[in-house]
């Protein structure tokens, strides 16, 4: 089993939403524009993330899959829910986003003009459901794990769009090629940042460890008088 921490930093870095499976590649270009409005999205899915994925494993794990509401009585047990998971999923990350976009519009007007039309589009981000899906499809054992998934996924997403954005930031004052101008010269940007994100693939986590220890423990060895000794 993969411990708290390997999931967190796994999500962050080696299973980056965008740069490992380029989910919500459409806020990711669209906002990247400014590091200022990068930063508010970036922050707005980091929390859209770390609630709704919680949300949708308790609802995954006590009302949902098969067996799920044995905890209300034995008869209830051979009960299925588990074709609900899509409606359910998407009508709690609908409802968060709904919050999100209340409270930055009341606190932070200014980047609730900003963001536009992505803040409430959050909803349909595929990072978002992605979350949740990922989380349904490895079963992660405890809502801990659970929700060190979500914190680790939105915070790699955060800072693939704050790169991203700090780097066209920049490039505005290059002499980019006119062909490539605009979205040509941010996929490419996007490549090549994947492609670097994949170096993070070679960490080797707790578990990888000691699978590495188990298979290097049988050593076999050929001593002066020709025997082979295990060890």
């Amino acid at each position: 089993m993969e411990s708290t921490l390997d999931i967190f930093v796994k999500a962050i870095f080696s299973e980056n939403m965008i740069f490992a499976y380029f989910l919500g590649m459409c806020s990711y270009l669209a906002v990247s524009k400014t590091v200022k409005t990068a930063v508010g999205l970036g922050a707005a899915v980091i929390f859209v993330l770390f609630v709704t994925v919680p949300v949708n494993y308790l609802l995954e794990n006590y009302l949902l899959k098969a067996g799920a509401l044995a905890w209300i009585s034995p008869e209830y047990a051979e009960i299925d829910l588990s074709f609900l998971s899509f409606i359910m999923f998407i009508a709690v990350v609908a409802s968060i986003v709904q919050l999100v976009e209340m409270i930055v519009e009341k606190f932070a007007p200014a980047l609730y003009g900003a963001l536009g039309i992505f803040l409430p589009l959050i909803a349909v981000n595929c990072s978002i459901l992605g979350g949740a899906l990922f989380m349904q499809e490895r079963q992660y054992s405890t809502i801990l794990d659970a929700t060190a998934f979500s914190l680790g996924s939105g915070i790699g997403w955060f800072i693939a769009i704050v790169a991203i954005a700090a780097i066209r930031e920049k490039i505005r004052y290059s002499q980019v090629p006119a062909p490539l101008r605009g979205l040509g010269i941010t996929f490419i940007l996007t490549g090549l940042m994947g492609i670097a994100f994949m170096s993070f693939m070679g960490i080797k986590y707790g578990k990888d460890v000691k699978e590495d220890k188990k298979s290097s423990a049988i050593e076999i060895t050929v001593n002066e008088s020709n025997t082979i000794k295990l060890s």
